[in-house]
């Protein structure tokens, strides 16, 4: 006898939950960094590794809320990250500071190209002092807000500390009005992931950002997804248009929604880059 379509998306989401189940949960680091103490949460395989390990970046939206120290955006990655053999550290540049969504507020208490980017050098840093890092495999991955930042920390002014560079970085739909205008560049492989539909980001800007990266560095690649919007990555996030009544974790304008196609195509390409 024949599964009905519910039937078989009911025994799907069932599976996925079991299997969700039984990989380590998040456990929470403190990372000193200056003057803050910035706590971050970590998915790590079970053994000695040593393992690859992404930084992953939240958005302007934060990383937890008052019930979950990852929100499910969030950890639906770590977790196919960590399938996939990787340690997976979320630094959490908001809640460390005592700070809720930033995505509607006007004057930004966190900066994208200092802020954040020292938190992901202190991240690393981190990671280079642990013996189950393999520390010529710590790559970069982020959304939004965080993927503004981390256009910044792989960019060839930035000095880093001792000790091999970053792997990769992947970059979603970040902001890249501001570095398309500044001779952006890449000193090492980055890779990003955008709608052509995103009303939020701006697919333009970004595509003339990495076509002027290419006269300076062949490291950067730029992957546009026909008819996607923001937040194209998302599982089962309904294309919305969003108001002045949304919620703040969200943007102020634009449209969100998931895109099957562009997500499966995402986590392929995610995939990949990670193991360049």
């Amino acid at each position: 006898m024949r599964l009905s379509v519910l039937a078989f998306l009911t025994l799907m989401a069932a599976a996925s939950a079991a299997d969700a189940a039984s990989l380590p949960g998040p456990h929470q680091v403190d990372i000193p960094q200056g003057n803050v103490t910035l706590h971050a949460q970590l998915f790590k395989p079970d053994g000695d590794g040593p393992f690859p390990t992404v930084i992953a970046l939240h958005g302007c939206g934060g990383l937890a809320n008052h019930s979950e120290p990852v929100l499910p955006r969030y950890r639906d990655w770590a977790e196919q990250l960590l399938k996939a053999g990787n340690a997976v550290l979320l630094p959490d540049s908001y809640g460390s500071r005592e700070l809720g969504p930033q995505c509607r507020v006007r004057e930004h208490k966190i900066s994208v190209r200092r802020d954040r980017v020292a938190d992901i050098l202190a991240s690393r840093q981190w990671l280079m002092q642990q013996p189950w890092v393999a520390h010529d495999r710590i790559s970069l991955l982020g959304w939004a807000n965080g993927a503004s930042a981390l256009l910044w920390a792989v960019r060839p002014q930035l000095i880093h500390s001792e000790g091999p560079d970053f792997r990769a970085a992947i970059a979603f739909y970040p902001n890249c009005r501001i570095s398309a205008g500044l001779g952006w560049s890449a000193r090492i492989p980055t890779l990003l992931l955008i709608g052509a539909k995103d009303d939020v980001s701006s697919p333009p800007a970004c595509r003339q950002m990495i076509d002027g990266a290419h006269g300076r560095s062949a490291l950067a690649r730029i992957v546009v997804y026909p008819g996607a919007y923001h937040d194209f990555d998302r599982l089962n996030l309904p294309l919305h248009a969003v108001n002045g009544n949304a919620d703040a974790e969200g943007p102020d304008r634009g449209h969100l929604g998931s895109d099957p196609e562009a997500r499966a195509d995402s986590q392929k390409l995610v995939a990949e880059w990670l193991k360049r």
